[in-house]
């Protein structure tokens, strides 16, 4: 009998789910708008068998894969397991075998040197193809209409990084995926590659440099022209790993850097720029793009660490009131003979976190951002305080042209997950589209998806749809047409 630890990760609305489901036609409050038709993939961290060595923390739960097919108006529901190799030995021992988050040196020794990946941070869709990632590992395909598990993608061991991103970002100009891969070389190492994929599925071009020092690579950005590539002190090493502390640790005493990298087949690593400046804490990423020599760089920026489960290097208490991050803007001068940055911008006094753009403007000058934000002014029940964590309670707008914004907020009793931008039409304007997001009903122990028009999500979800099993926080997920993936009417087993 499976026991799970009785702790914050593993109990209440956090309580491990393990199910695989099919569920046709969705109740739903609303109207789901009849142009909509395609599926929304979403990944959460979702253990199979309790941790080996005790509590952990929820980053290193098993991948399971939600999607969501809308179209004619009904929305139906399939949930999968990624099987990784690793989900594939502890289902036949029936058992965990690895340690902790991302330490082998704690696994059973019957799983010594296998790839370590839960496949539990995005669900991305290119080249036909259903990729649940994990930034540790290679990419693990999987069929985007069965949902069946295929193999971790090395391009018949072409890639030579050890690591694929967990954020690829699509060239709008080529059609072709950008990634990286940290840590390529092996873990804590100073090897990154950088990875382009054609949009036929091919791995056409991997090029490898070295950063200033190792850290979690989380997210990057692109432009047309280059590789931006951020560097914030959660820095790790086998010192960490062999006292069993956590992988990743902050440090304030480490200055930042942004890396601007071309994009070029004989990329070395003097062409590279790297400017400096002063300790800050970010991750995710908006967007950059190119005016002329400079670089703009927009992500979410926080004074100090934003993960209390990576915690200071040097002791100090978390403090959740530097963790508060708001969206800045990062400006650089190729033409300038300094390292240090032309300028950091505060766009935005909204606190909130996992940002996303209309992905078709990824790399280009764009006007639109919506995050998940942190509003601590709106009540919150008692109950739903204890077990939240950070309290993404609201959803908002950001025009950075016009400086305006809008904001919706879930309710006293529940919290959001990542939106994810839907366009109307291949060609429409941007921002022209849909917002998709899970709420988590925590009272209730629920969830539903919420369906926004994009550019007016002050007046509420168009369509919520109840989802009839609960989904535990996820991470990161996206949209594709029906029509790109062979996706017609869901076959309920």
């Amino acid at each position: 009998m499976a026991h799970f630890p009785d702790s914050p990760n593993f109990t209440g609305f956090n309580t491990p789910s393990r199910v695989e489901a099919d569920i046709s036609d969705l109740a739903h409050e609303g109207e789901i708008p009849a142009e909509l038709d395609g599926a929304f993939y979403r990944v959460q961290p979702d253990p199979q068998f309790p941790p080996m060595l005790g509590d952990d923390i929820a980053f290193n739960g098993d991948g399971m894969i939600s999607r969501f097919h809308i179209h004619d108006g009904q929305c139906d529901f399939r949930q999968r397991w990624a099987q990784t190799d690793k989900w594939k030995a502890e289902r036949e021992a029936g058992r965990g075998l690895f340690g902790l988050y991302r330490n082998p040196l704690t696994d059973d020794p019957s799983v010594k040197g296998m790839i370590r990946s839960t496949a539990n941070t995005n669900a991305w869709i290119y080249a036909g193809k259903l990729w649940a990632m994990k930034e540790d590992s290679p990419a693990l395909t999987m069929d985007p209409v069965t949902m069946e598990t295929e193999a971790f993608e090395t391009w018949d061991g072409a890639m030579k990084s050890q690591t694929f991103t967990a954020h690829p970002k699509i060239d709008p100009n080529t059609g072709n995926m950008v990634a990286i891969g940290y840590a390529a070389s092996g873990l804590c190492t100073d090897d990154v590659s950088y990875m382009e994929v054609s949009p036929e599925g091919e791995l056409v071009r991997e090029k490898w440099f070295k950063v200033p020092y190792y850290c979690m690579m989380h997210d990057f950005a692109i432009t047309e022209d280059y590789l931006v590539l951020h560097i914030v002190p959660s820095i790790g090493n086998w010192e960490r790993l062999e006292q069993k502390k956590p992988h990743f640790g902050f440090d304030t005493t480490m200055p930042v850097y942004l890396g601007i990298i071309p994009r070029k087949d004989d990329l070395k690593d003097e062409d590279i720029r790297w400017f400096k400046r002063g300790n800050c804490f970010a991750s995710h990423v908006f967007n950059a793009f190119q005016e002329g020599t400079k670089v703009h760089f927009d992500t979410p920026e926080a004074e100090n660490n934003m993960f209390p489960f990576f915690p200071d290097v040097h002791g100090a208490e978390f403090d959740p009131m530097a963790a508060a991050s708001r969206p800045t803007r990062w400006t650089v001068d190729l033409a300038s003979n300094s390292d240090e940055f032309e300028s950091v911008e505060r766009l935005s006094e909204s606190v909130g976190e996992f940002p996303r753009i209309d992905d078709r403007f990824a790399g280009l000058p764009y006007r639109y951002g919506w995050m998940l934000e942190i509003d601590p002014a709106k009540p919150v029940d008692s109950e739903v305080r204890s077990i939240s964590g950070m309290l993404l309670n609201s959803l908002c707008l950001l025009d950075f042209q016009t400086g305006k914004e809008q904001h919706w907020w879930c309710g006293s009793s529940s919290t959001l997950q990542e939106p994810c931008f839907i366009p109307r039409s291949k060609d429409a304007p941007e921002g022209d589209g849909w917002i998709v997001m899970v709420c988590n009903r925590l009272n209730s122990h629920t969830s539903d998806l919420l369906i926004f028009d994009a550019l007016d999500i002050e007046k509420g979800p168009v369509a919520t749809v109840h989802v009839p099993i609960r989904l535990r926080f996820g991470l990161h997920g996206n949209f594709a047409r029906s029509e790109d993936i062979g996706l017609k009417v869901l076959e309920v087993a």
